[in-house]
């Protein structure tokens, strides 16, 4: 699809980022512009192999600073040392049982704190206390944060003096050298590896979620995906235009879209289409609202910006896809990706509007603004065409979470209690909470208590408002029979990722703008599953 109008963006750019770090797994060699020495607490003396490749006079530094008060290896803290050709910076892990969660973040905060001033060679060395897991972790965290969203700035502007230095070095990436003894260096370069193909994904979730709507809408997302596959016999896709879209019935999405010149899409991925024949394997949803006005039940001004991550859901979904390849993975997986640009206009719908879906039930509108729960009405139809094992969606759908979980945590409801029970473990080993919700059969009978229509898209009160999102959507799943002729639902878990999608000032991994959140949650779900 295509659109006439001058004043629209529709240039098309290859959706895969660039990993920004360049990387190596070495032996404890020569050092470069910047030696990292990642300490644990007690630590006296330089450990062996520590100060290999520098000077007497850079190694009588450093056991100076770890004999006296300036650094005692406690957790958050570093000491950062300037020799000549080499700054040396000491970071505090704490007690030697650190958990995954602080060799992350002390990854994180490393990276935040570094400067291109001092050079981009960076020398990362690990030593007494580490192993290859944990080893990991510290330098994923690097990777993760190691992330910006600068291409709208003009090169001039790129180039001044701020935290990364200045021009000399601003367009140049680090180069991390892993420094271990011989017996971690095998795994720690498998296990590295991992990390980087799951990194290109949070980073593509997050390139995703943080571009201007005027240039990332429905049909736009759909090329991305269509360019990113191109040639990738690991990836099939298929596009449902809005003419598509209105022959297959799909209401949900159609009335949330069809007040915006940039028409509504539902994009399919399998990833390995012809492994696991006959089996049942994941299909997870992501809502996408590439821009949210409220559509006729208009937001306020204030803070309307944000509602380009709206799309989070989506940009999840892609990222997901893009780790998956990216780590090789050889399992059949579907995904479901629902774009829309909510607006208002003489063409919009409209709160009263009694609305059809692709499921055959219809949805009475009581207000625009809940419009993610409508185009997801129709992804959740659509994945239990695939006869799944579980269907997960995802969604930037209510403010209600945010008061109830903050910024700290996803709200996660289910349907089934051992898909809650891997959600919440892969998103706790990930650092990426998934807090469990109650789905009760009270807010089930609020939202399908409408007089005129199946469902109403709003619950009677403020009160419970994310429960009472999650229960219209349940609405929605398919059931399916099992051997004995007994229907039920299929497994079936909804993310809120409304507080956690962007503004997550707590997460280590971010600096600014969209998280990315999940993609490292569901690629363990789905990998890990044993």
């Amino acid at each position: 699809m295509t659109f006439a109008s001058d004043s629209l963006n529709t240039a098309t750019e290859s959706p895969t980022p660039a990993i920004v770090m360049e990387w190596s797994v070495n032996g404890f060699d020569d050092v470069g512009d910047v030696l990292v020495l990642p300490l644990f607490k007690g630590v006296e003396k330089a450990p062996n192999n520590a100060l290999s490749g520098l000077s007497r006079a850079q190694r009588a530094t450093v056991n100076e600073a770890l004999t006296g008060d300036a650094f005692t290896g406690k957790k958050g803290k570093r000491l950062s040392i300037w020799t000549p050709g080499c700054r040396i910076v000491l970071v505090g892990m704490g007690n030697s049982s650190a958990s995954d969660k602080s060799c992350r973040d002390a990854g994180a905060k490393l990276m935040a704190a570094l400067t291109k001033r001092d050079g981009t060679a960076v020398t990362v060395r690990f030593t007494t206390g580490w192993n290859s897991a944990k080893m990991t972790l510290f330098i994923e965290g690097m990777m993760l944060r190691d992330y910006k969203f600068d291409k709208y700035i003009s090169k001039d502007d790129k180039n001044g003096e701020g935290n990364d230095g200045g021009a000399d070095n601003q367009d140049k990436i680090w180069n991390v050298s892993v420094q271990a003894s011989a017996r971690h260096q095998e795994s720690l370069n498998n296990s590295l590896a991992s990390s980087a193909g799951i990194t290109s994904g949070v980073h593509l979730a997050r390139d995703l979620g943080n571009e201007p709507p005027n240039y990332l809408y429905p049909m736009e997302y759909a090329d991305r995906v269509q360019a990113w596959a191109k040639g990738n016999g690991a990836v099939e896709v298929e596009v449902y235009d809005y003419e598509k879209l209105q022959k297959e019935g799909m209401g949900g999405l159609i009335n949330v879209g069809k007040g915006s010149v940039r028409k509504p899409c539902m994009i399919l991925f399998t990833i390995n289409p012809k492994a696991d024949s006959g089996e049942r394997v994941p299909c997870i949803v992501g809502k996408g609202i590439t821009f949210d006005t409220g559509g006729i039940s208009l937001k306020p001004g204030a803070g309307m910006d944000e509602m380009k991550y709206d799309m989070h859901g989506a940009a999840t979904v892609f990222g997901l896809m893009q780790a998956l390849v990216a780590t090789g993975w050889k399992g059949r997986v579907n995904a479901i990706a629902c774009l829309a640009e909510n607006m208002p206009s003489a063409e919009a719908y409209r709160p009263g509007d009694v609305i059809p879906t692709y499921s055959g039930k219809t949805i009475e509108v009581l207000n625009t603004d809940a419009e993610g729960r409508n185009v997801l009405a129709d992804g959740l139809w659509k994945a239990g065409e695939f006869d799944p094992s579980y269907i997960i969606d995802l969604a930037t759908l209510t403010g209600a979470v945010v008061v109830a979980l903050g910024h700290e945590a996803t709200g996660l409801w289910s349907n089934d209690g051992e898909l809650s029970v891997r959600i919440a473990a892969a998103g706790d080993a990930e650092d990426e909470i998934a807090w469990p919700m109650p789905l009760l059969k009270a807010f089930e009978k609020e939202m399908t208590g409408s007089k005129i229509a199946d469902v109403r898209n709003l619950g009677k009160g403020r009160w419970g408002g994310s429960c009472t999102a999650a229960a219209f959507l349940k609405q929605f799943v398919p059931e399916r029979q099992d051997g004995d002729g007994k229907k039920s639902q299929i497994p079936w878990a909804h993310l809120d990722i409304a507080g956690t999608a962007w503004g997550a000032s707590t997460n280590a991994m971010v600096a600014h703008g969209a998280t990315g959140i999940h993609v490292r949650t569901l690629h363990r779900l789905i990998t890990q599953s044993n």
